[in-house]
């Protein structure tokens, strides 16, 4: 799998989103003590505004901003955005109100929101190769879990020896590096769409290829599934290590390391476990992982019990993720595809948007026992929309007919009227077979 990292552009890609990553996971422990701070036992509530403020700019932003991306260049935007996030992490330590803390997250996650889907789109056009891309996608997930993993020992690591307004730092030094890695590599700069599109249109483009497409159809319920498990450990890590077990904030960077160990060893797996079984297989399989965990964290009353459970949601977040980057480049020609990928964010973080207040609420409102009921039942109606909707047999050629074209059209002038490709919606292709 670390092969790929002999592609240099990739390589530095890779670095740029390791390194943005670990600052945002020691933001994300901080911004959790920040929130216990203001707020003691209400902070699970304080950390579901928070979140949901960022899924709303996640929702609106990035399909935009994918869009308007089509008028700039690919690096020029990326740079500029990650010094933006420098600029606000830079501000955070400085709160001491929980309004401050809504804003600075709000304009955080709107850049935030206008750069992964760029950053995303941009890897399948450095490696155009499928095996190379599958092994950057886990390579992408285990970059994801570093932020869930090495970042919270590293901060618990440092607050032995500081205090947490100091981690807010390692995350403008993350988001500075990563500038730095972007600007060192020419980055692709996509296909063009041969038809000017505007802005709106452009952003519409994503959605319509979701709704036609029945494997992404699946992908949106199976978003759910994962907000919805995910919302518990994030919002409610600190609630039940803090608040309920009387532990320290050390504590907690270890529940939510567990959780990044687990979701990383499923990440090291998935390469060869991608070549045995299909992309809908390994994501089901892991929406059922994540839904038996909110069962079994139910009688859940210390942190020996915690981390364990924490872990094996880790491995059912890894694996109902992971392959989704394949489905979209299968699913979108070149030009789409930074739609598609916007796309799957802004619906992904719906789901998000959703599932943190839905966490947070309940659990300072109810019980966390009741929480884990409550999104667990509704992680299930997902699981079943998605195996509804996305079809077993989901090949990549379809055999299919154009009866509206005649037999000299370029597309049809070769293989005739009836015949079988990889079956992308498109202008040829406007509804699925």
């Amino acid at each position: 799998m670390l092969d790929i990292l002999k592609h240099r552009t990739y390589r530095h890609l890779f670095f740029a989103q390791v390194v943005a990553l670990l600052g945002t996971g020691l933001a994300t422990v901080a911004l959790s003590i920040v929130a216990f701070n203001l707020a003691d036992d209400e902070a699970g509530k304080v950390l579901g505004t928070a979140m949901a403020i960022k899924m709303v700019a996640y929702v609106l932003i990035a399909p935009l901003a994918s869009a308007l991306a089509e008028n700039v260049p690919r690096r020029v935007m990326l740079v500029f955005l990650d010094l933006v996030r420098a600029a606000i992490a830079l501000a955070l330590p400085f709160v001491t109100e929980i309004w401050e803390v809504y804003l600075l997250i709000a304009v955080l996650q709107c850049a935030s929101a206008a750069f992964t889907p760029i950053f995303q789109s941009t890897i399948p056009d450095a490696l155009p190769n499928e095996a190379d891309y599958t092994k950057a996608l886990s390579l992408s997930r285990l970059a994801y879990d570093m932020e869930n993993l090495v970042s919270p020992a590293l901060a618990a690591l440092l607050l032995v020896f500081t205090s947490w307004q100091a981690l807010f730092s390692g995350t403008v030094i993350g988001f500075i590096a990563s500038a730095l890695l972007v600007t060192s590599v020419l980055i692709p700069s996509g296909i063009k769409s041969e038809k000017r599109r505007g802005v709106y249109a452009r952003a519409r483009r994503g959605f319509e290829l979701f709704t036609a497409t029945p494997r992404l159809r699946g992908v949106i319920a199976l978003n759910l599934v994962v907000s919805l498990a995910g919302a518990m450990v994030i919002v409610n890590t600190v609630v039940l290590v803090q608040g309920q077990f009387g532990l320290t904030e050390q504590h907690t960077a270890m529940a939510f390391a567990a959780f990044g160990g687990g979701s990383m060893l499923a990440a090291l797996a998935l390469p060869a476990l991608l070549q045995r079984w299909q992309d809908r297989q390994v994501m089901l399989t892991g929406a059922v992982i994540l839904i038996s965990g909110l069962i079994v964290a139910l009688p859940v009353n210390s942190l020996a019990w915690l981390l364990p459970v924490w872990a094996w949601l880790g491995i059912g977040f890894s694996a109902a993720q992971t392959p989704i980057g394949r489905l979209l480049t299968r699913s979108a020609h070149g030009q789409d595809r930074p739609a598609v990928f916007a796309a799957q964010f802004s619906l992904s973080h719906a789901g998000w948007l959703i599932a943190y207040p839905l966490a947070g609420w309940l659990g300072a409102f109810a019980s966390i026992q009741i929480t884990l009921l409550i999104l667990a039942g509704l992680a299930v109606v997902a699981l079943v929309s998605a195996i509804k909707l996305w079809p077993a047999n989901d090949p990549i050629e379809l055999l299919h007919q154009h009866d509206a074209l005649t037999e000299d059209h370029p597309h049809t002038a070769s293989s005739g009227r009836e015949h079988a490709h990889p079956y992308i919606i498109d202008s040829l292709h406007p509804k699925w077979p």
